[in-house]
């Protein structure tokens, strides 16, 4: 168990160390969680060292080198994972119930609004493959309503780059009467880089996106991303104080999903008219 602890009058007691591990940051959603991470661990009188590494061996080496330091945990952020982390104890962020349960509910949520709209046909991209709590909740609603995922993309990474290709190879091998109608993103980097893909291919394809994390880019004109917002300040909150032993009555986070204009997929009247974004859909 970690405690926290407040350096005496004297100064010569020593705050707790605490690593937060990192494999990349250029997911908008990993660095808003980075700093709530930093900020509510801080609060509690701990100071935190990032270690950021792009493989095992690199991550592995980091945890050693940090030795002197004396780290008291690590802290492992979402997309990220360690293997050596020798007899320290280590909070992974993407085990957390309640962070599972806010993407089940994301999946969902997102689902239901695609439907709302009218879309026939659904698909979902992800960075790896595999099954994730976004895709159970969202393929799980569209079955209940009497739809199924339609396709299932595969970016490979979670960058604008890969996400791009998958879309344009996804555009260009699928007949237009069998192309999905909406997407749904892991992350706001992918439904990105999708979109500027269906943007690129042109040839009057209409698609509708919906992504996860609400970065901010995701409310510029350029996209006008509807997007999942998790309440990453009380999943923090309550995942550090069950990490330090704290009993604090856990509350849950309540995630919300921001609506803007790319789940409609075309133009529709109203506000999305006067909508810089509209001629781009």
């Amino acid at each position: 168990m970690i405690t926290s602890s407040t350096p005496d009058s004297t100064g010569s007691a020593l705050p707790p160390v605490i690593g937060v591990v990192a494999s990349q940051l250029f997911n908008p959603y990993q660095q808003k969680v980075l700093d709530e991470v930093t900020r509510q661990l801080n609060a509690r009188g701990m100071v935190t060292v990032l270690l950021s590494g792009q493989t095992q061996e690199e991550l592995t080496a980091l945890i050693r080198r940090s030795a002197p330091l004396a780290l008291r945990g690590l802290l492992v952020l979402p997309g990220s994972r360690v293997t050596h982390a020798g007899h320290l104890p280590v909070l992974e962020f993407d085990a957390e119930p309640e962070l599972q349960a806010d993407a089940l509910q994301a999946g969902q949520v997102t689902a239901e609004l695609l439907l709302a709209q009218g879309h026939q046909r659904f698909g979902f991209m992800q960075s790896q493959p595999g099954e994730s709590a976004q895709k159970q909740g969202y393929s799980t609603t569209l079955q209940a309503a009497g739809r199924v995922l339609n396709a299932g993309l595969t970016a490979e990474g979670d960058d604008r780059e890969s996400a791009w290709q998958a879309m344009m190879h996804y555009l260009k091998k699928t007949r237009a009467s069998e192309r999905i109608q909406a997407l749904f993103c892991e992350s706001d980097l992918l439904a990105f880089g999708a979109m500027q893909a269906i943007r690129d291919f042109g040839q009057g394809v209409h698609l509708a996106v919906a992504g996860f994390g609400d970065s901010e880019e995701a409310r510029s004109p350029t996209w006008h991303l509807t997007s999942w917002s998790p309440d990453i300040r009380q999943i923090t909150a309550n995942a550090i104080d069950r990490w330090l032993g704290q009993t604090a009555e856990s509350r849950g986070g309540k995630g919300q999903i921001e609506q803007r204009h790319s789940h409609f997929g075309k133009i529709v009247p109203g506000e999305m008219s006067a909508c810089g974004c509209a001629f781009r859909h």
